[in-house]
């Protein structure tokens, strides 16, 4: 209800909320939270609230808010898009100025990235609403607390959406240490019955693929420290480092992490869901060049073909004007290398999915393992046992041992290409070369 030309609007949603998210839109405080596991309704209670406070606040004006412009765009934005147009709700969407204008109620609703918080000084808000809020910084949670002072609106709000992601500020914030004024619901797993109803087995997809804390943190919506300690917690010497010999039967795939001292690269074979790492090479002060004749050196013909991973970074030109992939690239063709292909991303994958998508290959939730090292790669087993993040962090140490993290980046690339969300094993990306 709102109020539109004097009188009162009336418009009816076909929205059959979940109990989490009911009592999600019946808390009136000035602050609150949604907090659930992936596949809890975390968008669809942020835009169906966005709706109901536009209707409310009439002629007022609202933000929604993503940490990103592509996250606003293709999910946020796209939901509250879809839940007008299936209920013929009337409105005027401005794409180049990101606003949407109720025709109703002549509310106002600013669709803003959160990423620069600095921009989003300026003009008084009635309420605002952000999605995956736990990738938001801070500061742009306290620059739009400080614009919510419209002294027309019916109704003051500042609400977010999100997956737990360890003891962070937003736990803290809403939880541990609540500030009066906030209140949150917190969303229990397999809570939507409407996902069950359309993919029955979809939680028990996750937890095939997901590592035990990443499923507790994201299918269980537990708050968890992934950050603290080990990076690759998942990891045991006993379980998997074994002996392993090459399958002439498979390509050869040589994935590289281009640091200059050492230079870092790993040679591993895929057979179905599991990653085999035969060997590694590590170079002090070494040159591209000199890793592909030591590569060769080690496998001077391989029928089934290579396959070169590795850091995006090696697409940037170096001081003579040459990336790394084209040096290997003339290399392999001056060699003789039949069948040689590229599976390099244009940018690198965040770090936190990277290493999630190597724990679950370690070790799955439901205890399956899909990733073995043979013991000649000592130096990627030390990796696994010694990298750790910066205390109170999300930040991988890098700085504590100068040989750490290389090996483990570089498989971490293979590992993405090959099996991030989405991808099919053996599915090219876009060709650099």
């Amino acid at each position: 209800m709102g109020r539109a030309g004097g009188g009162e609007q009336l418009r009816t949603i076909h929205y059959v909320p979940l109990p989490s998210q009911a009592r999600f839109h019946r808390s009136t405080a000035r602050f609150k939270g949604y907090s659930g596991p992936v596949g809890s309704g975390k968008s669809q209670a942020l835009c169906q609230e966005a709706i109901k406070l536009s209707y409310i606040n009439a002629g007022r004006t609202g933000l929604i808010g993503a940490p990103t412009y592509p996250m606003l765009r293709d999910a946020t934005q796209a939901t509250l898009l879809e839940i007008l147009d299936s209920n013929r709700i009337p409105y005027e969407f401005n794409k180049a100025e990101n606003i949407l204008i109720f025709k109703d109620t002549k509310s106002r609703v600013l669709f803003r990235a959160v990423e620069e918080f600095d921009r989003l000084r300026g003009t008084n808000l009635a309420w605002f609403g952000l999605d995956e809020l736990t990738y938001t910084q801070e500061e742009a949670w306290v620059v739009l607390e400080g614009r919510l002072r419209d002294p027309e609106a019916r109704r003051l709000c500042g609400f977010g959406v999100w997956t737990p992601k360890g003891y962070d500020w937003v736990y803290r914030r809403f939880i541990s240490d609540k500030v009066e004024g906030y209140e949150v619901v917190i969303a229990p797993p397999f809570e939507n019955r409407h996902l069950l109803a359309r993919v029955p087995d979809f939680y028990e997809r996750l937890k095939r693929s997901y590592d035990p804390k990443f499923y507790q943190q994201e299918v269980l919506g537990e708050y968890v420290n992934l950050h603290g300690g080990l990076v690759y917690h998942a990891f045991r010497r006993s379980e998997h480092v074994k002996e392993l010999g090459i399958n002439p039967e498979l390509p050869l795939l040589w994935a590289l992490d281009f640091n200059v001292d050492p230079l870092c690269s790993i040679v591993a074979q895929i057979e179905g869901e599991t990653v085999y790492v035969l060997d590694e090479i590590v170079l002090s002060r070494a040159t591209t060049q000199e890793a592909c004749e030591e590569f060769q050196a080690r496998y001077p013909v391989h029928r089934r073909g290579i396959v070169i991973y590795g850091d995006a970074s090696g697409s940037y030109g170096r001081t003579v004007g040459w990336t790394d992939y084209q040096v290997i690239k003339e290399h392999f063709r001056r060699a003789g290398y039949a069948h040689v292909s590229y599976r390099v991303p244009r940018m690198n994958p965040p770090v936190r999915e990277r290493v999630a998508l190597v724990n679950a290959k370690l070790r799955t939730a439901s205890e399956e393992k899909h990733l073995f090292v043979s013991p000649r790669c000592r130096e990627l087993i030390k990796d696994f046992e010694e990298v750790t993040y910066k205390p109170d962090s999300v930040i991988i140490d890098k700085e504590r041992d100068p040989r750490r993290t290389h090996l483990s980046d570089a498989l971490g690339y293979l590992i993405w290409q090959e099996f991030r969300p989405g991808q099919q094993p053996g599915e090219k990306s876009e060709p650099l070369l």
